[in-house]
């Protein structure tokens, strides 16, 4: 058994203007001592899905099963659910401005949670962890920093002082929500590094959220692609970097800008993510997609198999009408790709396609 798994987690929130179909159904399993990478574009549903695992989104109406070595978070009750966060499952969240107490200090709130789970532990003992934590993850001066309000330690330090609190108990599962969004890239480095050497240490899980593939590449084991809520691609990285399936992750990919500098031409992926109150009909993707046939207007595409497992047994799955052998960025697949939407084109598909590659035409990096 996985430590985590969760089946068909669908989570909606009621709106004056209509419910908001915020996750539609995602399926994934996180086994110990590995890193799942989910990835999507603002809007997708990443946070909402692995927030809502810890009942961190009130007033969502949620269905599905979560299951943490066996019990499902989804139907804990308040108490059993207190000794799971933190204790079991750390989180780390996007903006530790906002995720700290302004008026707290630092240590102050790490010695807090450590007591709140082990009332046995005296106030010297926690503050003695929570000065070994913050040196861990390499606050300078811990023994003096640990007593400085929030606003005194700069983005990265607050991040750091996260992530010691994420490992305050030695949780089997972090999840991490865009811990890198907010630093320059020289800090993100030494977190992404310091994130990698204490899964080691500790031989913890974790869940990578992030809309930036280069974190993916680093850190992520197995890869989630999500889009309007839903998975649409999910396999291990490598498969996901050299064999895409489905053209939402291979648009991703593209949009990286690469070594040619200002010169060279980007192929963003055209449009804006749909709105989660009035999902488009078929594939959710075919709005924006440039291998849009008539098939996909109408008929949403489940998630099934197109590549064998790897050697661990994970597989490929995309939600998609290419053909399976669509694998990959090279001539000959585009060859394939290009073949089936000729035959896959009849009518409404063609406008479609036409408007989307009128909307990319032009576009070059900054």
């Amino acid at each position: 058994m996985s430590l985590l798994e969760v089946l068909d987690l669908q989570v909606s929130f009621n709106t004056s203007d209509g419910v908001v179909q915020a996750v539609r159904g995602i399926t994934f399993n996180v086994d110990s001592g590995r890193t799942l990478g989910i990835v999507g574009e603002s809007g997708s549903g990443k946070s909402v899905a692995t927030q809502t695992l810890l009942r961190l989104t009130p007033g969502a109406r949620v269905s599905g099963t979560a299951l943490f070595e066996g019990q499902d978070l989804l139907k804990m009750n308040a108490d059993q659910l207190r000794r799971v966060r933190g204790k079991q499952i750390g989180m780390i969240f996007q903006d530790p401005l906002s995720s700290l107490h302004p008026l707290y200090r630092v240590g102050w709130q790490i010695i807090e949670m450590i007591r709140m789970h082990e009332p046995e532990m005296t106030k010297a003992e926690a503050r003695k962890r929570a000065v070994e934590l913050l040196g861990i993850v390499g606050i300078p001066q811990a023994n003096q920093r640990v007593d400085d309000f929030p606003h005194q330690f700069s983005g990265g330090m607050r991040q750091r002082a996260m992530i010691a609190m994420a490992l305050a108990l030695n949780p089997k599962l972090i999840i991490a929500d865009e811990p890198t969004t907010a630093l320059d890239a020289t800090v993100q480095a030494q977190i992404i590094d310091l994130l990698l050497r204490l899964q080691r240490e500790f031989d913890t899980s974790l869940i990578m959220i992030t809309h930036d593939l280069g974190v993916i590449a680093d850190i992520a084991d197995d890869v989630l692609v999500m889009y309007a809520g839903k998975p649409v691609e999910q396999t291990d990285r490598r498969s996901l970097y050299y064999r895409p399936h489905h053209p939402y992750a291979k648009g991703l990919l593209e949009s990286i800008p690469g070594s040619t500098g200002a010169k060279g031409r980007l192929r963003p992926i055209p449009g804006q993510p749909p709105s989660l109150i009035n999902v488009p009909s078929g594939c959710s993707f075919h709005p924006r997609c440039a291998y849009v046939m008539d098939r996909c207007i109408t008929e949403e595409p489940p998630l099934r198999p197109v590549g064998a497992a790897n050697d661990i047994g994970v597989g490929h799955d995309s939600a998609c009408w290419l053909p399976e052998a669509a694998l990959g960025l090279g001539s000959e697949t585009e060859r394939l790709r290009a073949k089936a939407v000729g035959e896959g084109r009849v009518g409404a598909a063609k406008q479609l396609a036409a408007r989307i590659s009128s909307d990319v035409k032009g576009t070059v990096a900054p």
